[in-house]
């Protein structure tokens, strides 16, 4: 039998079940992150028994508040997506908020659709893994948007917080390796046209090399077999490819199989993210890891501490990328290939 069925339950009734104060309670609410995990089970579990749950939502009703934060990503199918979810909401739940995702497929309906979760007070917040500010809504001032940080995509012109991997560095890393084993031509791939993301591992690329050897991509699989075509028509080629993304990677690959050339004997490839099949393929991808669940962790946290008023002036945060080593890169045999000799027998 419940202790309260006669009546709506109080904050009182709710720290008198969980044996602690009412500002133990209310602390618990408002910011669980500075609550013993112990007594925030205990203050938890007494919130639901009396059903002062209700309550509390009332309460963000009235403060205005929902305790809830809009992701706008571009692709839920982005094989590294559920890395940075897992970070963003792990983050929000320890601060008693949740997680909305708006997957917009690049459209802009249906990113004026879940804005509509911000301007009618659904959600308090917004994290942007588009590289843009939504085209709806607010226009084009990212003053005038809800608090809002941007991950893994940096947005241009506009002072707005940013977490992501240091792609140049990272890319700079990358090719060096290629380098170190002796590899002194090398084409980078790069991703979609305008894409902040490859122009900076583009320049980390460049850091690297005395010449560069670029060609043009679009970040698919699709995309990586097209360059590699596009390059059969030259007189010259590279002895390693240092691609914009895995996917990009996997493409010149499956481009060079066709050809009859093997990886890594023949030629080098080496990709960016480290998602989830890049280990399952052969040969096993040599990659850049982005840290996923630190951008998500990160870029919630910087958000929730918008919305508490305890951030000021917006910053950029840059996080380590670490090459991940494996079976798609060797040693040069050949300083170059002539194109004109053909696929190997």
């Amino acid at each position: 039998m419940d202790d309260f069925p006669a009546k709506t339950a109080t904050i009182d009734d709710v720290a008198k079940l969980a044996g602690v104060s009412i500002a133990t309670v209310s602390r618990t609410i408002s910011k669980p992150e500075k609550v013993a995990e112990s007594t925030r089970k205990k203050v938890t579990a007494a919130i639901a028994r009396t059903g002062y749950v209700a309550n509390a939502m009332a309460r963000n009703l009235r403060l205005k508040r929902s305790q809830m934060v809009l992701v706008l990503t571009p692709s839920i199918a982005d094989p590294n997506f559920p890395g940075i979810l897992i970070g963003l909401e792990k983050a929000a739940s320890k601060r008693g908020y949740g997680v909305l995702i708006g997957n917009t497929d690049g459209g802009v309906t249906q990113e004026e659709s879940y804005l509509r979760f911000l301007s009618t007070g659904m959600a308090d917040g917004l994290i942007v893994l588009t590289g843009h500010l939504p085209v709806a809504g607010w226009g084009n001032s990212a003053a005038a948007f809800p608090p809002l940080v941007a991950a893994t995509r940096p947005i241009d012109h506009f002072d707005i917080d940013y977490v992501g991997v240091n792609d140049m560095v990272a890319a700079k890393m990358a090719t060096e390796y290629l380098v170190s084993l002796g590899h002194m031509h090398i084409a980078y791939i790069a991703g979609p046209a305008g894409s902040a993301v490859s122009e900076n591992r583009q320049a980390g690329y460049a850091k690297a090399m005395s010449a560069e050897w670029l060609v043009d991509g679009d970040g698919t699989i699709e995309g990586g077999r097209a360059a590699v075509e596009r390059l059969f028509i030259r007189d010259t080629l590279p002895t390693a490819f240092f691609c914009f993304n895995d996917d990009t990677a996997i493409g010149v690959i499956g481009a060079l199989k066709s050809r009859g050339y093997r990886v890594p004997e023949d030629f080098s490839v080496i990709g960016f993210d480290d998602i989830p099949y890049a280990n399952t393929i052969t040969p096993s991808l040599t990659t850049v890891r982005q840290p996923r669940l630190q951008i998500g962790e990160t870029a919630m946290g910087i958000l929730l501490d918008k919305l508490t008023g305890n951030r000021d002036a917006p910053s950029k945060r840059l996080l380590h990328g670490d090459l991940v080593v494996r079976e798609s890169c060797t040693r040069p045999r050949r300083h170059l290939l002539s194109a004109k000799r053909g696929a190997r027998s």
